[in-house]
Parts: C-alpha cells; structure tokens; sequence
C-alpha cells in the first residue's frame, strides 16, 4: 500500500515538470531570456519543490511571476485592429487584447512574431511602442524591406487578421532616477525601444531624468511619430535631435527642424558633442541596424564611455 502511494506521488510529480520546448520554439536571435533560459529556471523551481515534497513551492512562484497576456514558449494569437502607413515602407499596426488586458512589458522588451511564406516559417523580433500601461491592446512599429520574408507576411495583414506572438524578452532594466540622463541613439526602427522609456520617464512626475534623444533617418519626410517627438520634446527634461543622411539642405526643413538636425551620418565628433553637451554624466541606449550598433559602440568608447555605461539593444 505504502508504495502504490508512493509511486502515485511519484507520477504527479511527474505531471508537473516542465516540458522542455522543441528546438523550433527558440528564434536564435539571443532573447535573453531564451524559451530554454525559462525551461532551466522552472526546472530548477521543480526539482527544488520535489525535493521538499512541498507543491506549494510551485503556486508560490508563479503567484511572484505573474503572467501576462503573453507566453514566453507558445505563440497566441492577436487580432489586427488597426493598420497606419506612417511611411512608404514602415507602419504601425495596432493589436487587440481580451477585454481590458494589459502585456505589462518591462523598457525596451520586445516580442517574438511567427508568419509562414510560401510554407516556410519565419520568425522576428519587434518591439511595441504603445505605453506598457496600455489597457486592451499593444502597438508595434514595422519596417518593410523589399526581399525581406517577413516584410511579404505584414504586407498581407488587413484589419481582423490574427498574428502570433510570443513573449516578452530582453529589456533595459530601467529604475526611476537611476541615471543622470539617458542619450538614446537610434536609427530608424531602432527607435521602438526608446519610445516606452521615454515616456515612462515622462509620465512620471518623480523622474527627473534628463533624456537626449538622437534619431538618424534618410530624408525628413522619413521620420516616424513626429507629432509624438514633438510632444515629448517640450517636456523640461527632454531634448530631442535628428540626423538625416540623405537631405541636400536645412533650409528644406520646417524651421522647427532646422536647429535640432544635423545632416549627414551620425559620426565620431557628433557623438563627441551629444556627450559632452550632456547636463549630467550619461548613460547611453543604442538601437538600429547591426552595422550602426557596433559603430556607435566604438564611437562612445572614444567619447569616455565605458562598456558599463552604456546599454545596446
């Protein structure tokens, strides 16, 4: 008798490991944390509560680790209800959620979507823009790229589709006044990660962070959520500066515009100037194209920055 109960025990232990996730259901883009990462984590909270012979180990931790409307290792489906071309090749598509269900994403964490072209799945990483206390639906910023695979799945969207996302990963673990000012560098998309610290900050009365925030697109007419930047920028903490690599003259632009852009690319003796025009000693966020990441990072080396000072998504 005492070892049918055992054994018993034994297989509702079992029932309640972990499933380990398919070598599929990691993107290979680095989230950290990977579905994997999640995997040992629960494992480990697992074997610990087995080893007590105390379940209530298991409920205590998911209590601490509330989920959201979103799964770190299954993709769900959310409906499209809206859909705005903000350029000729970027928009921003708005998602629903059930009833007046939040993501409660952390700065800067992005999700994972899931499409199928010509029967092939792909995958890719983007980060919502919407306030992450926004209540009934999330927004993300899309870049189309002629031949990219992804780029041939959003095209098809229409309003009342689904898409499947999983998450949330990543993130810049951002603490109120935790740092003198932030100099966010961002070129194009990259600006998606800024955009909910930047607000958090400001929507924060306690905050007094001060925020330099630097956007490299081509032309003016490329420059994502002007109403918005605008908006942000007339906060006392907030400045903000666009260098535009394909505009011929200043003079083109609203005067506005003309004292906050620089033209060309965003070189060695501008990041030099950002820095040291800084009010307080600086902690910069970098976001963009590979090719732009790794630039900036060097670039900020040779303005002082230490690796400890500055955060690359």
């Amino acid at each position: 008798m005492m070892e049918e109960e055992e054994e018993d025990d034994e297989k509702a232990w079992l029932q309640l490991r972990p499933t380990e996730p398919l070598p599929a259901q990691c993107c290979g883009s680095g989230c950290k944390p990977c579905v994997f990462d999640i995997y040992y984590q629960e494992l480990a909270w697992w074997e610990k509560a087995r080893a007590k012979k105390d379940k209530s180990l298991l409920w205590r931790k998911k209590e601490e680790h509330p989920l959201s409307e979103l799964s770190l290792d299954t993709f769900q489906d959310f409906r499209i209800s809206a859909v705005e071309q903000l350029t000729n090749d970027t928009c921003r598509v708005r998602f629903m959620l059930p009833g007046s269900g939040r993501l409660g994403l952390g700065p800067g964490q992005h999700l994972i979507l899931r499409g199928t072209v010509d029967g092939l799945e792909i995958q890719r990483a983007y980060t919502p823009i919407s306030p992450r206390n926004s209540e009934g639906y999330f927004e993300v910023l899309i870049k189309c790229y002629e031949a990219g695979l992804m780029s041939q799945h959003v095209k098809s969207w229409k309003v009342g589709d689904m898409a499947s996302w999983r998450g949330p990963f990543g993130g810049f673990p951002y603490r109120p006044n935790q740092y003198g000012e932030l100099l966010m560098l961002a070129a194009g998309t990259g600006l998606a990660p800024m955009l909910p610290i930047l607000k958090e900050i400001t929507d924060n009365e306690e905050d007094e962070t001060f925020i330099t925030l630097v956007s490299c697109f081509k032309t003016f007419e490329g420059i994502y959520l002007k109403s918005f930047l605008q908006d942000q920028a007339r906060y006392w903490n907030v400045r903000t500066f666009f260098v535009l690599s394909q505009e011929a003259s200043l003079d083109q632009l609203p005067w506005s515009y003309q004292e906050k852009t620089h033209l060309g690319r965003l070189s060695l003796a501008l990041v030099q100037e950002l820095v040291s025009s800084c009010r307080r000693k600086p902690f910069a966020l970098v976001c963009g194209p590979p090719g732009f990441i790794q630039d900036m990072a060097l670039c900020l080396q040779e303005a002082g920055l230490t690796e400890e000072s500055y955060f690359l998504f």
